[in-house]
């Protein structure tokens, strides 16, 4: 998987205004649904928090994956976003979360979904690579920084 097959730079947004866990993934959602005409926003929003619910998608260090499988998701769809504060994701270490990689899979989707996760998380586990994103204000940068790395 190459970040650029599942990222647009439209689907990067910097410094968003998260407030809480469920807010931003409201907010998520209904940019999904902006950026993906076949995708529902309560859909994605339902099917989220759901995930949320069997246990945190927050990895630590202040990144967070949420991911979840969606009806009428046409491709795995990535979205890269920057907090403008970090909010409490009930991530793993207990630190707040900054940076999300959303990640919507279609139904059926198995493999590459595990596949695109572990590739994720290696991604985010590169400190220099978070804290270039943290530094980044411009949502083409961010695209970029991500696609590069």
């Amino acid at each position: 998987m190459q970040v650029e097959d599942i990222l647009t730079p439209e689907r990067c947004h910097s410094r968003i205004n998260g407030v809480s866990k469920k807010r931003i993934l409201t907010i998520i959602s209904e940019l999904m649904a902006e950026q993906v005409p076949a995708m529902d926003a309560n859909t994605v929003f339902n099917a989220l928090m759901a995930r949320e619910q069997l246990g945190s998608t927050g990895l630590g260090n202040g990144i967070a994956i949420p991911h979840c499988r969606a009806p009428r998701c046409p491709a795995i769809i990535g979205m890269l976003i920057t907090l403008e504060e970090a909010i409490d994701f009930d991530a793993i270490d207990g630190k707040p979360v900054d940076i999300l990689f959303v990640l919507v899979v279609p139904e059926e989707e198995t493999d590459e979904h595990v596949k695109t996760l572990a590739s994720l998380a290696e991604l985010f586990s590169d400190e220099d690579f978070c804290f270039t994103l943290r530094q980044t204000a411009d949502a083409e940068d961010m695209y970029n920084i991500a696609i590069t790395y």
